[in-house]
């Protein structure tokens, strides 16, 4: 059975993508969105005390709050220009490398750009306009879909054979932020010597150089600010959607039992991963590993759950585009926040890790270790492949008559559509940049929400 058609006209496909922006549009203006750059703010802060001032960058707090700096200092390194900007141009900086970085996901995910034209690329953009996680990512001012960016270009210099420089990405997303380490021991499952020992000798040259621009930071990072805790937020707070931030919100703060549940998730993630780059399937290695390291990290907020977006376009290319749809919906309600107050009952455990429980089904049914996937970075599904070319017409003119929702980049977030486009019952935020407000006593309104999700935010 298939879905219904999309318009084959121009004027019908225009119609489409207006009213879909449009919907877009009144649904991201009834959810808290905008985080007023509060991570951008630590960011831009940290580097004017340190070069500036000569302060020392884990002293650094933003004024009215307790976050500070919690990447290595070789991020701080990277993040020297901002020292030479006011602090608008380092938005629209921010804006436009977050665009840049996603322009290379989608690129890499969607394949060859020439088979997909502008009414595709528009649906795409429509609905991850709705994901919550990316919205977050551009509002918050983050870096994660940066360093998805460089992650994903390794993957694609291995399924493309040009692997001399492939692991360089890896080995600078471990530099600036320690979850991506997890890439390099996927290099190794893989016995991609080579790649991993690339990876690992970006990720040594750039933490020692930012050891030898400034020492003192690095001994502070790695000796202290690494393991403070207090530093990085709230393990409890509804926006970490890791392991951790299930037991916590569970009342569990026993290390131990947090240690054998993510060596359990490991292990299994191992046998997958495995078994997809036995495969060729490079694409679910990648996407198995994202997903695995958002849930061992001890933190993940919910802006970080942008590494889920390869596990979503494979799952809806291997055949599953109503699955994925479903999955996409879930992280584009902002459902989480409902139960940011209060997440105890059966029903504060369900609603309130909603998005781990969706990285969790991703991490264990993902379809992997399928040998097509290795003919391009993410195939066609099986409906686009299994007809044999006709005789008459050749194989590029039947591209184009396919189903809009099995091509492009619309394949992995097209399907999420008709789930995404209703938004939740909630009240428009009255004032969605109160970023260091302190929340009342007991807020109850989804501005609560939005004001509380940045009063107390994870700087980074």
């Amino acid at each position: 059975m298939t879905g219904p058609s999309l318009p084959r006209t121009g004027p019908g496909r225009l119609l489409l993508v207006a009213v879909l922006a449009a919907a877009v549009t009144v649904f991201t203006a009834t959810v808290p969105l905008l985080r007023d750059f509060f991570d951008l703010r630590v960011y831009y802060g940290t580097v004017h005390t340190w070069a500036g001032h000569g302060g020392r960058i884990y002293d650094y707090r933003v004024p009215g709050t307790s976050y500070g700096f919690t990447y290595p200092p070789f991020a701080a390194l990277l993040m020297l220009p901002l020292a030479a900007m006011g602090r608008h141009t380092a938005i629209a900086a921010s804006l436009l490398v977050n665009l840049a970085a996603l322009a290379v996901v989608l690129g890499v995910l969607a394949g060859p750009g020439r088979r997909h034209g502008w009414f595709r690329w528009s649906l795409a953009l429509c609905l991850l306009a709705l994901f919550e996680p990316l919205r977050d990512t551009f509002s918050f001012g983050q870096v994660n879909l940066v360093l998805l960016a460089l992650v994903l270009g390794d993957a694609w210099l291995l399924r493309t054979g040009r692997g001399r420089w492939a692991g360089a990405g890896i080995g600078l997303a471990a530099a600036v932020k320690l979850t991506p380490a997890l890439f390099v021991v996927l290099l190794l499952l893989a016995r991609r010597w080579r790649a991993a020992s690339v990876a690992s000798c970006v990720a040594v040259a750039a933490t020692a150089l930012a050891a030898w621009a400034d020492p003192g930071a690095s001994r502070s990072y790695w000796t202290g600010a690494l393991w403070d805790t207090s530093r990085v937020g709230r393990l409890d707070y509804v926006s970490n959607q890791s392991l951790q931030g299930v037991l916590a919100r569970l009342g569990e703060p026993d290390r131990a039992l947090w240690a054998g549940a993510v060596l359990v998730v490991l292990c299994g993630w191992a046998l997958r991963a495995r078994r997809a780059v036995a495969a060729g399937d490079w694409p679910a290695a990648f996407a198995l590993t994202g997903a695995a390291a958002c849930l061992v990290s001890p933190v993940t907020w919910v802006h970080h759950l942008v590494w889920l977006l390869p596990s979503l376009v494979v799952l809806a290319r291997a055949g599953h585009p109503r699955l994925a749809a479903a999955l996409y919906a879930v992280p584009c309600t902002s459902v989480v926040w409902l139960w940011a107050g209060d997440a105890s009952g059966l029903g504060g455990f369900l609603g309130s890790n909603a998005y781990t429980w969706v990285t969790l089904g991703l991490l264990l049914g993902l379809p992997a270790g399928q040998p097509r996937a290795s003919r391009a970075f993410l195939a066609r599904s099986a409906s686009a492949t299994a007809a044999a070319p006709s005789p008459v017409k050749p194989t590029t003119a039947a591209v184009g008559d396919q189903s809009e929702s099995s091509s492009g980049a619309g394949a992995g977030v097209a399907a999420a559509g008709a789930a995404a486009a209703a938004p939740p019952g909630r009240s428009a935020s009255s004032d969605p940049t109160g970023s260091t407000r302190p929340a009342e006593a007991k807020p109850q309104s989804s501005s609560w929400r939005a004001s509380s999700y940045t009063a107390k935010p994870p700087p980074s």
